[in-house]
């Protein structure tokens, strides 16, 4: 990563008009959460409060254990999926049902809150550093009441491609991309969700399911997304609300490698009550979650 980058190039000619482009840029908002853990909020914000599937979208990282410490302490969640995605550094959990287990670097857990599940999520640093991103993806109202769910995997699980033109390379967490197919099946939002590095230099344009929503986030470098006239530049720690349809061109200008997640979800198109934790569609299911919850019936 370079503290000024130069970005000078599109990814396709100027009368390409087909394919995803940048609808809206967002800057994360510095919050505190769970024992004062000091992390980034892309999605969950004034700017963006949510983007059908997304809920809430969250960076944290850290080389200071005084930002994490803490941890999240024991917590409940009903009615969405939390999606835990580690960079650097581990995250023990557990839960009131008994599960326990340790995320490690490049490694994922989709956990599926269903009809409510409280559980405790603890940072740790490997080699001086702890990094990684929290999703939360709502459910449709058919399995908000279903039981709790985990798909958990390790890195070694999660596969990697080079991508065309020997333009980088590309983690598959969900979905599909050049014909490397992700761990993540069964999941209600049919999700994309890919770890994406380019080169300098590099260009390519990925794949996104048609009539999904999508964004992308840049977490290191800075890359030009879309395509022709429509192409932006986005820094680090920039996310961009991705319209149309069709794939999405991206391009790393710059003499640095980057990074960025991009990921796409079927959207759900119910409406949506939210209180903290959980994730309802009437304002009557959510106090009968908050009932349900203070009677020790999660």
């Amino acid at each position: 990563m370079t503290a000024t980058t130069t970005l000078t190039s599109s990814p396709r000619p100027a009368d390409a008009t087909t394919g995803r482009h940048v609808t809206q840029v967002v800057v994360g908002r510095a919050v505190s959460d769970g024992d004062g853990v000091k992390l980034k909020r892309v999605i969950g914000q004034p700017s963006l409060d949510m983007l059908d599937p997304f809920l809430m979208l969250d960076e944290f990282g850290s080389d200071d254990p005084g930002a994490y410490i803490g941890g999240f302490p024991a917590h409940p969640h009903r009615g969405f999926e939390t999606v835990t995605y580690m960079l650097a550094g581990r995250m023990r959990h557990a839960d009131n049902a008994g599960h326990k287990g340790v995320l490690v670097p490049g490694g994922v857990q989709w956990m599926s809150a269903g009809r409510g599940i409280i559980h405790e999520e603890m940072p740790e640093q490997t080699e001086g550093l702890m990094r990684g991103f929290q999703l939360w993806v709502n459910l449709p109202a058919a399995e908000k009441m279903a039981r709790p769910a985990y798909r958990e995997f390790g890195p070694e699980s999660i596969p990697a491609a080079a991508l065309p033109g020997d333009a980088g390379t590309v983690k598959v967490i969900a979905g599909e991309v050049f014909g490397t197919t992700g761990p993540v099946a069964g999941v209600a939002s049919d999700p994309l969700y890919v770890d994406i590095e380019l080169v300098p230099g590099g260009e390519v344009e990925l794949p996104v399911p048609a009539g999904h929503t999508a964004f992308l986030y840049v977490y290191d470098g800075a890359l030009i997304a879309g395509t022709g006239e429509a192409a932006r530049p986005l820094g680090t720690a920039r996310l961009a609300v991705l319209g149309g349809d069709g794939g999405l061109g991206l391009a790393n200008a710059s003499d640095q490698p980057a990074r960025a997640i991009l990921v796409a979800g079927r959207p759900i198109g119910e409406p949506v009550a939210r209180y903290g934790p959980f994730v309802m569609n009437t304002e009557a299911e959510i106090i009968q979650a908050i009932d349900d919850y203070r009677r020790g019936r999660f």
